[in-house]
């Protein structure tokens, strides 16, 4: 066949094919006659199967991945010897299989092993194969071969098997023999086909939690991170970069977490990391911009599915957390914040319809919690809803109830799942991928239909490139056309289709086993309940209410699978930040109290150390013994409102009434207006101590001699007082007469007697002077003024 390829008067058809190998058997009968006679070779079938696992055959390059007519292919790879001999005279050939027949065939071709020459074909020989003349055990060596496509003998459009065996020579064994094979496929579809295949590429941008519920006491809330693990995903070469690097230049379906988006916005500004016991200063908020402009710039004009906020495990609500009230009244929240939250940060309206249970696996329970997020569209796979039909049928299968179940393609969905990052590897993937395309086709060439690919959650960088190697390839169209969920979800449905939505216990053990457990659900209810509780006496509640809301939300992730102790340590975190604010508003412990009477005020405090003020709380007190003592109204209980600023405390007075002596055990109790406790109750004790008339008395007569005794000292003080004074008069007096001239000052006082007779004497004579004019008015009387008299003060 080799050598036949060189005659260029023999061509490739199917009929030359068999001319010319009935030509070789007749012409080659009396040889193999006398053959017969001479002793025996190992039979070739066998010493290839033994010896096809001696050398590792890879493929990294098979360029173009769909060739057409004069095309030249190129296949690059490695051979490497792991056997204990050396391989000499060893050649590289390429072998063209049968073409294949249906998706099955590709499948089997795919996992087989070893060499059989019958299923591996021919090889094209002559000038498109590489001589290496020696491997050593435990070696390598690359090789590169180009074949014009026009060697093949492709035939018909369809899938072929592509084959690049080794073959040679080891120490034990003297004659060639292939050594180790590789398989790929090669998709061949010359011409565009008549009826394409839909095909929708779903492109999902979803990472694990990152973000705590603290935030910074400032007015910007600063956003304190779990870890800074997301700043190496969205640097460039990380996994979200390049899904979005990726994603921008194929015609995808973004299927978008909200949660995402909104940790990668927090990134952008200041924020902080946990470190231990205290947190340290974020450094990333370059990538995290780059990214979310990048990203936004992808988003226009193209197809975005926004998935409940957080990504929220639909199989375990389904499963575990129904058995906890209240666990499914998150997810409609949580419909309504996707779809804000990709509006605000992306700017683009997201469709909400569509639910996504983990790997696509469904069953009645989980279909039911996916619609009561408001979703009528629920994406399964086709290894959940299998089929017994011969062909791919169109993804879209009404299910009841009005939801409709897009059923994605099993085989192409999990097709890069694998470690992508060797070249052979990815090759090898991306050609299955594009040979099961072209086989949807071929299977009904006449009918158009629809096919859904969705690929694992959070696919690797590696992955995500050998996923757009495979799309790329696609954009030729020649047998398949782009198209969208919305719409391969609106596409009429195969009749023929399963419409039966697997029972529970077909779901897989395996997803079951890694589902979050029910104490889990009962941990977010009582966080739940804890934050229902605080949020109505805040003054700002948003403050609270969104971060820890939030943290809610990734609690019932889809991406704690597989990790339930980080799972369980996230939950503790957020409810335990939680109890630490709500602390910070309580009571302050009070010792005992000693009542002496029949009526007090018992002093109760309350503080409030946030920084914001708290409103509608009611101070309860109660007294357990109401026959010795009551409060307020002549009751065993009292309420009375509480209103405190950030940063303050309030004195809170209750009035007591005692009716007997004794200890009156006391609670005190915060509560909000709905009645519901809030914080821990304190206890303290009344000691009341009545007080009798024979106690009065004594306290009476205490009191007098008190008021007596200060009588007293006060008379005396007062004379003493009297005494200086009159001493410093006559003191004063006698220095004043020594100036005059007089002896003493009984004589100065002499003086100033007479001096002031004879002033008077004076003025009476002056009073009676003739020419004085009379006086208006009569002379004064000694008498009080009588009614309506003016009186002179």
């Amino acid at each position: 066949m080799a050598e036949a390829a060189d005659f260029p008067s023999i061509g490739r058809s199917p009929a030359r094919r068999w001319l010319r190998r009935a030509a070789a058997v007749v012409m080659g009968a009396p040889l193999l006659t006398g053959l017969l006679q001479l002793p025996a070779a190992p039979a070739a079938t066998a010493a290839e199967g033994t010896g096809s696992r001696t050398v590792d055959v890879s493929l990294n390059t098979v360029q173009p991945s769909a060739p057409v007519k004069g095309d030249t292919l190129t296949l690059r790879g490695t051979v490497t010897n792991t056997g204990k001999q050396a391989v000499d005279t060893a050649q590289v050939d390429v072998r063209v299989g049968s073409r294949l027949s249906s998706r099955g065939a590709i499948e089997d071709a795919a996992r087989r092993t070893g060499f059989a020459s019958e299923q591996d074909g021919d090889t094209v020989g002559g000038a498109y194969t590489a001589k290496i003349p020696v491997i050593p055990a435990g070696a390598s060596r690359d090789f590169s071969i180009q074949v014009p496509v026009d060697k093949l003998d492709l035939d018909d459009a369809g899938v072929y098997q592509l084959g690049i065996s080794l073959s040679g020579r080891t120490s034990d064994v003297r004659y060639d023999r292939v050594l180790g094979i590789e398989r790929t496929f090669l998709p061949w579809q010359p011409t565009a086909a008549k009826k394409k295949t839909q095909v929708t590429m779903v492109w999902p941008l979803i990472s694990s939690v990152h973000l705590s519920a603290e935030t910074g006491s400032d007015e910007q809330q600063t956003p304190v991170f779990e870890n800074d693990d997301l700043a190496a995903e969205l640097a460039p070469g990380g996994r979200l970069e390049r899904l979005v690097a990726l994603g921008a230049e194929l015609p995808v379906t973004w299927l978008i977490d909200p949660d995402l988006l909104a940790t990668a916005e927090a990134m952008t500004g200041a924020y902080r990391v946990r470190d231990g016991d205290t947190t340290v200063a974020g450094k990333n908020q370059a990538a995290a911009n780059q990214w979310l402009d990048a990203l936004e710039k992808a988003v226009q004009g193209g197809k975005v599915v926004a998935l409940p906020y957080g990504d929220p495990d639909l199989a375990s609500l389904a499963h575990r957390g129904r058995e906890v009230s209240g666990s499914l009244s998150h997810l409609r929240p949580a419909t309504e914040l996707a779809q804000s939250t990709v509006e605000t940060i992306l700017h683009v309206k997201p469709s909400v319809d569509f639910a996504w249970p983990v790997n696509g696996a469904v069953d009645p329970s989980i279909v039911d919690v996916a619609t009561s997020a408001g979703a009528d569209k629920v994406i399964s796979r086709s290894d959940s809803m299998r089929e017994s039909l011969s062909y791919t049928p169109n993804a879209a299968r009404p299910v009841g109830g009005g939801t409709t179940a897009v059923v994605s393609d099993a085989l192409l969905s999990t097709a890069f799942e694998g470690d992508m990052a060797r070249a052979d590897d990815a090759t090898l993937a991306v050609q299955k991928f594009l040979a099961h395309t072209l086989a949807v086709t071929q299977e009904r060439p006449s009918t158009a239909r629809n096919i859904v690919i969705v690929p694992q959650r959070m696919p690797t960088a590696s992955q995500a490139d050998s996923m757009a190697r495979a799309a790329r390839a696609l954009t030729a169209q020649r047998w398949t056309q782009s198209s969208g969920l919305v719409t391969a979800a609106a596409a009429k449905p195969d009749p023929a289709a399963t419409t039966h939505v697997p029972s529970a216990h077909r779901y897989p053990k395996d997803l079951r086993q890694a589902e979050l457990p029910v104490a889990a659900y009962q941990g977010i209810r009582a966080t739940q309940d804890t934050l229902d509780n605080f949020r109505v006496i805040l003054t700002a509640p948003h403050r609270v209410v969104t971060p820890f809301g939030n943290a809610i939300n990734r609690e019932m992730s889809a991406s704690w699978r597989g990790r339930p102790v980080d799972a369980r340590l996230y939950r503790d975190r957020v409810q335990t930040d939680l109890t630490g604010l709500t602390g910070e508003v309580q009571l302050i412990e009070k010792s005992d109290l000693i009542l002496s009477g029949r009526s007090a005020t018992i002093p109760v405090t309350v503080q409030n150390k946030l920084l914001q003020g708290v409103d509608r709380l009611v101070l309860r007190l109660e007294s357990t013994r109401p026959t010795r003592l009551k409060l307020n109204d002549d009751t065993p209980l009292a309420e009375l409102p509480v209103r405190i600023e950030g940063g303050h405390s309030q004195s809170v007075k209750f009035t007591a009434a005692a009716n007997a002596n004794g200890p009156v055990p006391m609670t005190a109790q915060l509560f909000t207006e709905d009645g519901r406790a809030y914080g821990k109750p304190m206890h303290f004790t009344v000691k009341v101590s009545e007080i009798t008339s024979a106690v009065m008395l004594v306290i009476a007569g205490g009191v007098l001699l008190l008021v007596l005794a200060g009588v007293r000292m006060y008379t005396q003080r007062k004379r003493a007082a009297a005494q200086e004074a009159a001493e410093e008069d006559d003191s004063e007096a006698a220095d004043e007469a020594a100036a005059e001239g007089f002896e003493s000052a009984e004589e100065a006082g002499a003086a100033v007697v007479h001096g002031e007779d004879e002033a008077s004497a004076a003025r009476s004579d002056d009073a009676v002077q003739p020419s004085d004019p009379v006086p208006d008015t009569g002379p004064q009387s000694a008498g009080p003024s009588g009614p309506g008299e003016r009186v002179d003060r």
